[in-house]
């Protein structure tokens, strides 16, 4: 699944690409891909409105438009594709298959959302709309945007009996990380993705929110992390698969320690740590 740096970076690609641009009528191959409104009336209520800004909250992609907002969530396979005259990225070969929405607009350029799982679609609000998926109107503060040291801090100190590695992927309580991303913060920490956040101490708690930062800083600044699915709008992969310390390499050895990582499922995720650098 795309996590905050690959939804960051999707933002910041549309940004040029798409402000000030008008929509078109989208074409939906795959109804339940729009989430909300209905399909024709979502395809009726999107065309002729304009892109005023691009917007990320989460693991949530923001069009925000001249009347409402256009929101996306790509899920675990979900790739939004960018495609202009005389180059689009439609699939001939299997359109059909993984094509789910397109999103043209009155230049001739669009959008192509592509959905192998089927889980990732679009909801159309308008200013007054009181039904938001309700993932987003319950997500916590932005971790990247949202949450400095200290606020972390406080987060952290009203979740005491919770574990570390649970509470960080836990949307409600800061939105943004997932699997990878959490794995490596926490090895960057030197904290043991079980342990209870009352057992921190105010040090390890700074170091663990630096280590967030910085792990979501040159995730950002790498593309991303394409160890399958993710794609940027250009259709191209992110690097930052190639600076992993510990996530997918099982029995290979810590670059600290020599000591091999250890792979263990904590809340029903694959998690990978090693046992002698994280305590």
């Amino acid at each position: 699944m795309p996590e905050l740096p690959e939804v960051e970076v999707i933002r910041r690609e549309l940004t040029p690409l798409v402000c000030g641009k008008i929509f078109a009528r989208p074409a939906v191959y795959y109804r339940r891909a729009i989430f909300s409104p209905e399909p024709e009336e979502f395809s009726c209520r999107l065309q002729g409105r304009s892109v005023t800004g691009m917007g990320r909250k989460g693991k949530y992609l923001l069009f925000k438009l001249d009347r409402g907002t256009l929101l996306a969530h790509l899920r675990m396979t979900g790739k939004l594709l960018y495609g202009f005259p005389g180059k689009a990225m439609e699939n001939p070969t299997a359109p059909e298959r993984d094509l789910r929405v397109k999103l043209p607009f009155t230049g001739g350029d669009a959008l192509y959302f592509y959905d192998m799982r089927k889980f990732g679609g679009f909801w159309l609000l308008d200013e007054q709309d009181s039904s938001q998926p309700a993932g987003f109107s319950r997500l916590g503060p932005d971790i990247w945007e949202q949450v400095d040291e200290d606020k972390f801090l406080t987060l952290l100190q009203a979740r005491p009996r919770a574990r570390v590695k649970p509470l960080l992927l836990d949307q409600h309580f800061v939105a943004g990380m997932g699997n990878i991303y959490t794995d490596e913060s926490l090895f960057r920490s030197g904290i043991h993705p079980c342990r209870p956040v009352a057992s921190l101490s105010a040090e390890e708690s700074r170091r663990l929110y630096r280590a967030v930062r910085a792990v979501l800083t040159e995730g950002i600044a790498c593309g991303g992390t394409t160890t399958r699915d993710y794609r940027n709008v250009y259709g191209g992969s992110g690097s930052f698969q190639e600076m992993l310390k510990v996530y997918g390499r099982k029995g290979e050895p810590c670059f600290r320690c020599s000591c091999p990582v250890e792979r263990i499922v904590v809340a029903g995720r694959g998690t990978y740590f090693c046992p002698h650098c994280q305590e």
